[in-house]
This record gives structure tokens, sequence and C-alpha cells, in this order.
């Protein structure tokens, strides 16, 4: 016997016959609530009726003579934690605790995100959508390259504010990051101020603090939590290395997934390099060397604005630190020194007039580009600009950011070999800054470089690639270890 979905809801019971009670508001609140609940129940079978599919597929199924030349416009896939019933929510950020200004709540009320730029179905966009959602079909190494190719091709799809749901898991693929429980970083944290606590709270409020996206995303409690956590990890691996210096066996997961290990360029060669080379060191890095340097928390913060979560953000940049630039957060910074001279060794090559130019007016590579090198360009605005190059750096190895340095060079070539000479009757006539440089010296025009244009850099440097020496190469290759 089936009962009616009236009998099956509330029970409503009878309004009393007192008039005091009815007049009551509480008793009014409480029959307007019943009374709503009944007519929910009472449209339980309207509720429940078959969708617009379901309702032709039925009909394609009773008259199949005549669907036959119905064509269906294709329907887009959706992900299979799709509730129809409750609306994704998607949230900018799961673990930014930045403070909004008043001042721009009314904007951000009313002020509608841009959509995301899509192309029909079949894409390009598509198709890295679907290669990181299911994983690879096929052969890993063969996915991983075709990951390499929609990157350079198309680059991975954002919103005006360089916002991307899929980047931060392109970038923990192209790193082979290996999985990190949330709880092993929140025990990191929970071990309170590490031995390079100050250090860090020195740099951090000053973190990219002109970019406007870094500090409405990004707040600076965050920053020091990771880069706290990091130090802390490094400290461990530090202390648990034998006395002669070999780093202690590692667990599995600890290069990721082994089907990875030789896909990757940047990978391939990371075996060279000890796991805790950067907790080696002299005193350069300040008074607790080789678990924190200066840059890093520019380094980092590229991270933690791709991310979804701080536990992201960690393991991607513990990651990267360890396994692909050591050389570049040991506490001398050999690898940046060594990255400074491959600038000046390759614009020499791709570029003689330009660089003997700059040499003749003492503009070296250690002058102008130590920021660009230690931070992969991310000491230049814009930031969603510096994403995207950053998706070309790790799909095809973070070594060719020197090359990335010396195309910007190039690009200026018209305006530095422009500058005014060194001269004596030239410095009478020229406007001199506070210090004493010149308004059009190369110097000057190389204290900020322009603002990044990644997919022109990324186009020149592709191009450069091909004019670059083997030997030299193997140097660009080894140069972050």
């Amino acid at each position: 016997m089936t009962s009616s979905p009236a009998k099956n809801g509330p029970h409503i019971p009878s309004p009393t016959s007192t008039g005091q009670q009815l007049s009551s508001p509480r008793s009014t609140r409480t029959l307007r609530k019943l009374q709503s609940a009944h007519q929910l129940s009472s449209n339980y079978n309207a509720l429940n009726t078959p969708s617009l599919i379901s309702q032709q597929r039925q009909q394609q199924q009773r008259h199949p003579s005549s669907s036959q030349n119905l064509t269906l416009p294709p329907v887009p896939s959706i992900p299979a934690n799709h509730s129809p019933q409750k609306p994704a929510h998607h949230r900018t950020r799961s673990n930014s605790d930045a403070v909004m200004p008043s001042d721009h709540i009314p904007s951000i009320v009313t002020r509608r995100t841009a959509p995301l730029k899509r192309q029909g179905l079949g894409s390009s966009k598509d198709e890295l959508r679907a290669l990181i959602s299911r994983g690879p079909r096929g052969d890993v190494d063969s996915s991983l390259q075709r990951l390499r190719s929609l990157i350079i091709e198309d680059g991975i799809e954002t919103d005006n504010d360089g916002m991307s749901q899929l980047r931060i898991y392109v970038w923990l693929i192209l790193l082979n990051a290996p999985t990190l429980s949330t709880d092993t970083y929140l025990s990191l944290i929970h071990r309170g101020p590490s031995p390079a606590y100050a250090k860090i709270r020195n740099d951090t409020f000053r973190t990219l603090a002109t970019d406007p996206l870094f500090k409405r995303r990004v707040s600076e409690a965050s920053l020091i939590r990771l880069l706290n956590a990091i130090a802390w990890k490094l400290h461990d691996a530090k202390s648990a290395s034998h006395p002669d210096g070999r780093p202690p066996t590692n667990s599995a997961n600890e290069f990721g997934s082994p089907e990875l290990q030789h896909a990757s360029p940047a990978i391939k060669h990371a075996h060279n390099a000890s796991t805790t080379t950067n907790t080696e060191g002299s005193e350069a890095g300040g008074s607790s060397p080789g678990i924190y340097v200066q840059g890093m928390n520019v380094l980092c913060a590229p991270f933690l604005y791709a991310a979804r979560s701080e536990a992201e953000a960690f393991v991607a940049f513990h990651r990267f630190i360890t396994r692909e630039c050591p050389g570049y957060v040991r506490g001398a910074m050999d690898g940046v020194h060594n990255g400074l001279k491959l600038v000046d060794k390759c614009l020499a090559i791709l570029d003689p007039k330009l660089s003997a130019h700059l040499v003749s007016k003492g503009m070296k590579a250690e002058v102008y580009a130590f920021a660009s090198v230690l931070t992969m360009c991310a000491c230049t605005p814009p930031l969603p600009e510096v994403l995207q190059l950053w998706d070309f750096l790790f799909a095809y190895g973070p070594h060719l950011n020197v090359l990335c340095i010396c195309v910007q060079l190039l690009m200026m070539k018209e305006r530095l070999l422009g500058s005014p000479s060194d001269s004596r009757e030239h410095y009478k006539e020229a406007l001199f800054h506070a210090d004493g440089i010149s308004l059009d010296s190369p110097g000057n025009m190389l204290r900020n470089f322009p603002h990044l244009k990644a997919r022109d850099i990324i186009t020149g440097t592709v191009n450069c690639v091909r004019k670059i020496p083997s030997d030299l190469y193997e140097e660009l290759v080894h140069h972050m270890e």
C-alpha cells in the first residue's frame, strides 16, 4: 500500500480554537512554517519529475524512428562531484586571512568576476582540463609531453586577475611533487617560531608590497606561516643528515611518482643534486644559514597566490627549492651567482653588440639582474604575467629563466643602445638624479625592468635556445644545483 507524499510530510497539528493563541505572533509564525512545510510536501511529485533530457530520451525510446534524424548539440561534461541541487561554491582563496579594507567592500559586492575565456568543445583548453582531471590515458611520458605542448601553445585559461583553478595542479604535476598530509603542515606551524623567524618577519611585510592583486589575496600571516614551516622542514633535514654530509634515506614518495623520475627535463638532472643541499652553506644567509635566505619570500609569493590552500603552496614551494633550484637558496647563493655569469655569456652570443655596449658601461649582470635571477622574474610586475611565465619555466625547466632575462634585454635593445655616452660634454647637458646617474643611462633603465610580457618573452626564449651551444646549454641546466 503506497502512501501519498503529503502523508509522509511533517504532522500538522490542528489550530486551537482559542483566539488568544491565534493572535499570538509566535503562534502565527509557527503556523506559517507548518503551512510552508505542508506546501513543500504536497509539491513533492512536482519536484521529482524527470528532467527534460530524461523526458526526451524516453520519447526517443517510444518513437525510435522519429529520433533517427534528430541531432542534439553536444552536452558539456560535468564533474563527477557536481550536485544539481547545490550550486558549486568557488572560493577565491581557502587560506588567506587578509583583512579587506572597508572602502573596497562596495566595489567587490557590485563587481562581477570576469568569466573565464573559453573556446569551443574539443579545444586545447578542454583537453588540458580533461588531462588534469582524468589523468593520462596511456603512456605517462607522452601525456607529460602533451601537457607541455598545451602550455606553450595556448597557456592555462585564467580570469583577469591571473587566477586559475588548474594552475596549481599543473605545477604540482610538472614539479613531480609528492603527496603531503595537511596535518603534516599543521604540525610544522604548531611548533612555533623557527630559528629563522626573526629574519622572515623582517622580509615578509615588503613582499610584493606594490602589487594590489597579491595584497588582496594573500595576507602577510599566510606568508609568515609558510616560510616558517619551510624553515622548520629544512632545519629538520639538516639535523637528520649524517655527519659526513650525506642525506638520509628518503621515503617512498620523496621523489613523487616513480614514473616521472626521468620524464621532466629538470627532474632528470635533479638526481645529481642532494635533497638537502639547501641546508648547507656559509653564513651568508644570516644568523640561521641554510634554512632561510633573503629573497625566498618573493620566490614563495607566486605559489601562495596560485594555490588554493597553504598546504598546496607549501609542498610545491618546498619541492621547487629542494629539487629544482637548491643552489639559489643555499647560504652562499652559488646558483644565483652562476646564473648571473651565464646571463653575460648568453647575451654575448645572442647579441654581441648589446653585450659589448653594456660591458663598456660597467653594466654586468651582477649589477642589474640579481633580483631577476634569484626570484625567477617574480620581482617584475605584473603578477599574472609572472604566473604565465612560470607555467613555461615549470614545463621546460627553470634554468631557462636565464634566457628569459636575456630576451627582456633584447626587447630593450633600442633604448639601451640609444642611451647617452659617459663623456663630459654630454654629462653637462644631461639631467641627473640625486645620486648622479643620468636619466637615460643604462644603469638607470635597468634598475627596474619594464613590465613583463609573458607571451613575447616565451616566444623569444624558444628562438634563443636554438642559438645556444650545447656545452653552454649544459651549464644552464646544471647551474641551479
